[in-house]
């Protein structure tokens, strides 16, 4: 009898081996979570410097932008609650809402057109993607992306000046009476500021579409042809629906460029002439250094950031991949 108890433990079917097999199981398993545990205290002392620069300098700002919105404060004296006025008085004040109407007319200019344009542009240079022109191409219409701002601002002042080139071009071929100061006419000021706005996005635009037409894959296009599809009906049904999540990330970048726009309104009309190329970024710093407004204007930027928020998260759940 004891015999046969000893071979049922040490045999390999036995209940020896059965708890052989199980407690090496769980030490492999507490192996495994000592090992995710370490992983897990690398990553968050990776990610922590990081996010307390992050912390400090973003989410504090906010925070105490939030904080001012609802005081009466010029940044030196003790400042008063007032509540909610200051935003009441951002779309009271005709100058304060003028300016997010602007901000809202940028949009044709800084998004629908670039992307239109880009992916107009992309389909064509994806035809001779490999030669060396399709490599020159993206180059020159790219180049705007990386001159600074600033430049791009004075450069197009320059251009669109009662006797810069854009005008001697109109007289060179007899359009003379179509020239005017395009950034100091109120009609025109703020297109002209638009038309700067697309001229540096719309590389960007360009280069991130292109990219996104090179996952598609080509039997698609074979196939179209095949069926007898021509260049706009494979543009249409093939092209423009596997660049869902591109198209998203082009107007979610165009649309908050337009939105928060200051440098190029700022180097080029400065808000000028009248109102009436004014935006939110402009009129948050004349309030906030000018004026001394430091309640409004943080307002104003509390309002902004939930508009853009507004426009962008729609924008991304529209164009999310299905």
């Amino acid at each position: 009898m004891t015999d046969q108890r000893l071979i049922r433990q040490t045999t390999p079917g036995g209940r020896g081996a059965t708890d052989h097999d199980s407690s090496s199981l769980e030490g492999r398993r507490r192996a495994l979570r000592a090992r995710r545990l370490r992983r897990g205290w690398v990553a968050l002392a990776l990610v922590l410097p990081a996010a307390a620069f992050y912390s400090v300098f973003v989410l504090k700002s906010i925070a105490s932008t939030i904080q001012y919105s609802f005081y009466d404060w010029n940044g030196v004296t003790a400042a008063t609650f007032v509540g909610f006025d200051n935003y009441l008085e951002v779309f009271r004040e005709d100058e304060l809402a003028g300016s997010i109407v602007n901000a809202f007319e940028l949009i044709l200019f800084f998004s629908i057109i670039p992307v239109t344009l880009g992916l107009a542009a992309a389909a064509t240079i994806r035809k001779f993607a490999t030669s060396r022109m399709a490599m020159a191409s993206r180059t020159v219409l790219f180049l705007p992306q990386i001159i600074p701002l600033v430049a791009a601002g004075i450069m197009w002042s320059w251009l669109l000046s009662t006797d810069g080139l854009v005008n001697q071009l109109l007289r060179a071929v007899g359009l003379g009476s179509l020239t005017r100061a395009w950034l100091g006419d109120f009609d025109t000021a703020l297109p002209a500021v638009g038309v700067i706005g697309a001229w540096v996005l719309f590389g960007l635009c360009m280069l991130l579409l292109l990219a996104g037409m090179t996952k598609i894959d080509p039997s698609l296009y074979e196939a179209a042809r095949i069926d007898g599809a021509g260049p706009f009906r494979e543009f249409f049904s093939i092209t423009l629906p596997s660049l869902r999540q591109e198209i998203g990330v082009c107007v979610t970048v165009t649309v908050i460029a337009a939105l928060a726009s200051f440098d190029i309104v700022y180097i080029s009309t400065q808000g000028g002439p009248g109102n009436s190329t004014l935006v939110p970024g402009l009129e948050i710093y004349y309030l906030a250094f000018f004026q001394r407004e430091i309640g409004t204007a943080s307002a104003l930027a509390v309002v902004l950031m939930l508009l853009v928020l507004a426009v962008v998260l729609p924008m991304q759940r529209l164009t999310r991949e299905r």
